[in-house]
């Protein structure tokens, strides 16, 4: 039997990501290692684990900044809104002196849990369909957001399929749901397509 939280099954880490992206701003390792904290916290993830080096399986890791520069990927489990335990992982992606913190869920291990996935984004069913599944795992992973940003601000957050900024927030059609906080509070704009 198949289970969708266990670490060790390489099928749950396939399929690509679907993620939650801190836009964190300038590089800074006090705030990423606050906001890793607060992610975890609030995501309800549990554990923290990573790769051991001569691959014979995972060790136990603090969550934090440190471990993100030793290790690059954290891994954990959570428990989804509908009462389903997946894996997940975190990692932190520096460029241009600009900080990303990512929440993944590997859609092999949600696929197992929500039949209504199938082979997303590949298949016939990935376009405005697959938002019958991608609205509500949105909104939770905005609230995520929304919670964090209470206590490490950040720049925008967004969530999608491996979310690239520049092409599914700046056309016509949102590919991804975006969380950008402002003077009058936080706001969501889910994804469109």
């Amino acid at each position: 039997m198949t289970s969708a939280d266990d670490m060790t099954d390489d099928e749950n880490w396939t399929g690509g990501f679907y993620e939650l992206c801190l836009v964190l701003g300038a590089a800074d390792d006090a705030t990423v290692d606050r906001a890793l904290r607060s992610l975890w916290r609030v995501a309800g993830v549990h554990g923290c684990h990573v790769r051991r080096a001569d691959g014979s399986g995972f060790a136990a890791a603090e969550p934090g900044v440190a471990a993100l520069h030793e290790h690059g990927h954290l891994l954990a489990t959570l428990t989804l809104p509908s009462g389903a335990r997946v894996v997940c992982g975190g990692f932190l992606f520096r460029y241009e002196n600009v900080d990303t913190l990512e929440l993944y869920l590997p859609l092999g291990a949600l696929a197992r849990v929500d039949d209504r996935i199938g082979g997303y984004p590949f298949d016939e069913s990935s376009g405005a369909e697959s938002l019958s599944w991608r609205g509500a795992l949105d909104r939770w992973l905005a609230d995520v957001a929304v919670a964090v940003h209470g206590e490490v601000p950040f720049q925008r957050a967004l969530i999608g399929f491996e979310v690239d900024e520049d092409h599914d927030v700046a056309t016509g059609r949102r590919y991804a749901a975006v969380v950008t906080p402002g003077v009058d509070g936080v706001e969501y704009r889910p994804a469109d397509a």
